[in-house]
């Protein structure tokens, strides 16, 4: 096979529509542009949007604001050094931890991390638990439950 052999696949190229050429041509006399009307002169074009007049859709719809938030969670996190302070064989959970001041606040989320040494033996109830916390609760003589969050509730704003 020679260079000069090579084509093209069949129906891959196809010419340009030539108008304005006369009227044997097909596309002669409006150039396949109708004959009145928005689109007939040169230099048409029409916005984004556009429906001809009507009012478009993007103004028919109302302004719905953060329409795609999607409710996050709050996480408050502590290492495991911080359970160093509680007593031993204690059970703890999110509301011990503020009365003994582990933590200021708690809220559906709360994340325990690995972070340090564990000295204490506990049984702790969590939302979260890194597993690197999983295994120095277990090395300290101590065991973990995973807490599952509440449902979320529908906000009535964005209904």
């Amino acid at each position: 096979m020679d260079l000069e052999q090579v084509r093209p696949d069949e129906g891959s190229r196809k010419k340009r529509k030539r108008v304005g050429r006369g009227r044997a041509s097909g596309h002669g006399k409006t150039s396949t542009r109708g004959h009145n009307g928005q689109g007939q002169r040169s230099g048409e074009a029409r916005r984004f949007g556009f429906e001809g007049g009507q009012t478009p859709l993007f103004r028919r719809l109302p302004k719905i604001h953060n329409f795609d938030s999607v409710p996050g969670r709050d996480w408050v996190v502590i290492n495991v050094d911080a359970l160093n302070v509680l007593p031993a064989n204690t059970e703890v959970n999110p509301e011990s931890l503020v009365g003994h001041g582990v933590i200021r606040r708690h809220n559906d989320s709360l994340r325990v991390l690995g972070n340090g040494e564990l000295k204490v033996a506990v049984k702790i109830s969590a939302h979260h638990f890194s597993q690197g916390a999983i295994d120095k609760i277990q090395a300290a003589g101590g065991s973990y439950e995973v807490i599952q969050p509440a449902a979320p509730t529908r906000n009535p704003k964005n209904r």
